[in-house]
């Protein structure tokens, strides 16, 4: 009982309650949020689902998403099994981060906005979604956004506006 009563009393200092950090702001570490797009990016990559890398590491894919949104770090031994999953080395989720510099020219993947898409909240929503409907409906879908997606680029290219690419939705909306 002593023991608690010793580290219960405020102002006292020890091993177990470090200093508060004054002027550091909270949320996710840049570098925790590289990594977790790598991670998505190498993910969709492989043709892999949150749910199936989740289940060959044994964590739960809620976890999975929270390692790929930076709302949790990855530990060291969680990002090796992740890389054994994929077959990927774990330097792959550091390369091209600013200050990871190497001697050598390592070859980086270039960025996909479409797996940022997928890795936001509104792209697993979206995802979701479809993955609900019939297979059918999924195909009809999907051939919707294709003949929207290219009526709007003709529409462009006769217009001439095609300075800032726009999604479909944002285009819809205007």
């Amino acid at each position: 009982m002593q023991f608690r009563k010793a580290f219960a009393e405020p102002g006292r200092r020890s091993v177990f309650n470090a200093p508060v950090s004054r002027g550091i702001e909270s949320g996710p570490h840049p570098a925790d949020q590289y990594v977790g797009r790598q991670i998505a990016a190498v993910r969709v990559q492989s043709d892999v689902s949150q749910a199936q890398l989740a289940r060959s590491i044994g964590i739960s894919f809620q976890q999975l998403q929270k390692y790929e949104n930076a709302r949790n770090r990855v530990s060291a031994s969680m990002l090796f099994e992740i890389g054994s999953s994929l077959a990927v080395p774990v330097s792959r989720f550091f390369e091209g981060l600013p200050g990871n510099e190497t001697d050598r020219d390592v070859p980086t993947l270039p960025v996909d906005e479409r797996i940022d898409f997928i890795a936001s909240a509104e792209g697993r929503r979206l995802i979701e979604g479809l993955v609900q409907l019939h297979p059918r409906v999924r195909g009809r879908v999907s051939a919707l956004i294709s003949a929207l997606g290219e009526e709007l680029a003709a529409v462009d290219k006769e217009s001439g506006t095609s300075a800032e690419p726009i999604s479909v939705a944002g285009r819809l909306l205007r």
